[in-house]
């Protein structure tokens, strides 16, 4: 089957010029030209992966982020012009894989698409293994990608659930924030492991005074989960 890649880009330079490389490279290609179109092409072209831009008409990257479906999710890359860490940590918030400063050098675009295509095969693979967790009132479903504690949902982000998933799939493996990092968001960047920890105090308000120790602080290692409440 042929890897679909969606290129959403309002600059036609930069559009066309990644749209041929991608296609020298065997991908299938479609171009979208601002935010409203990328989501129309999400919903018709089922893309693989979305390289998306930050500043578009009419929807931002940001946006788009904001309302891709969590069925069939695509893996997404923010192409941006700004430098900013906290666009950066906003977009991996609202469940971007990976994100590149224009201008970029297509070389790195295709390799960084080629490295999130295998971290989405092998996440993929892992998602089929364990079907959930269930720990004293708390249900975590890989299949639906819905958290409930006694029965009533709890409303995650997308990396706020991978994160929660991961640490309680594989309880009492201490895990470094660069290893979160790079399991989770599936990049390495300076300054980078502070959003882990923001991830972890968000997750432990959300689940509240029972479930959060199941989070557990690992003093100068990161975090680990556990199937015991302390």
């Amino acid at each position: 089957m042929t890897t679909r890649i969606l290129v959403a880009d309002d600059e036609p330079g930069i559009a066309s010029a990644v749209a041929y490389a991608l296609r020298r490279e065997g991908f299938e290609v479609m171009v979208a030209a601002d935010g409203e179109q990328a989501l129309s092409a999400v919903a018709s072209f089922h893309p693989h992966v979305l390289l998306l831009d930050v500043m578009m008409p009419k929807l931002s990257g940001f946006d788009v982020c904001r309302r891709l479906p969590q069925e069939g999710r695509p893996g997404v890359i923010l192409l941006t012009v700004k430098n900013d860490i906290v666009d950066k940590v906003l977009g991996l918030e609202l469940g971007a894989d990976d994100y590149m400063t224009k201008p970029f050098d297509i070389r790195e675009l295709l390799a960084r698409t080629n490295a999130l295509l295998r971290r989405l095969e092998a996440r993929s693979g892992a998602d089929a293994s364990p079907p959930g967790v269930e720990i004293d009132g708390l249900v975590i479903r890989r299949d639906s990608r819905t958290v409930t504690c006694e029965g009533k949902p709890i409303e995650l982000t997308p990396k706020e659930f991978e994160l929660l998933a991961l640490l309680l799939e594989r309880p009492e493996r201490a895990f470094s924030r660069d290893e979160l990092l790079e399991l989770v968001w599936d990049i390495d960047y300076e300054g980078g492991t502070r959003t882990v920890d923001i991830h972890i105090q968000r997750l432990r308000k959300k689940l509240g005074p029972k479930h959060a120790p199941l989070l557990q602080t690992v003093f100068g290692v990161g975090y680990k989960g556990t199937a015991r409440r302390s």
